[in-house]
């Protein structure tokens, strides 16, 4: 029921930046939490941030200081601002929201950082 559309994902170089987006087909009151994973070629899927419905926020260690995760309730979209990024941030990204005790997910998009 619930439809998460993913954008912003793209070719960036070592230190830049790119900022994903997540909207989300229903109301963020109606979402506990929302988070990103990503997966690298040859690695198991990883959580990268997520941001409960109170604002509280959660960072994998590899990624604290540089990427920030942060909602907009009005326009029902989660965002993850990635800044300084690293050839190693390379993967497909997906953006998940749990609802109603069941977890979505996205379609997922690539961010590829060149050295």
């Amino acid at each position: 029921q619930v439809q998460l559309v993913e954008s912003g994902g793209g070719l960036v170089q070592a230190g830049g930046s790119l900022r994903l987006s997540c909207v989300a087909s229903i109301s963020m009151v109606s979402i506990n939490e929302m988070g990103w994973h990503r997966q690298a070629p040859g690695k198991q899927r990883e959580l990268v941030a997520d941001i409960t419905s109170g604002g509280r926020t959660y960072y994998a260690d590899s990624v604290k200081g540089r990427f920030t995760i942060s909602r907009d309730s009005a326009k029902n979209t989660a965002y993850l601002q990635m800044n300084s990024l690293k050839p190693e941030d390379t993967a497909v990204y997906y953006c998940d929201a749990d609802s109603n005790y069941r977890r979505y997910w996205g379609q997922g998009t690539q961010v590829t950082v060149s050295s």
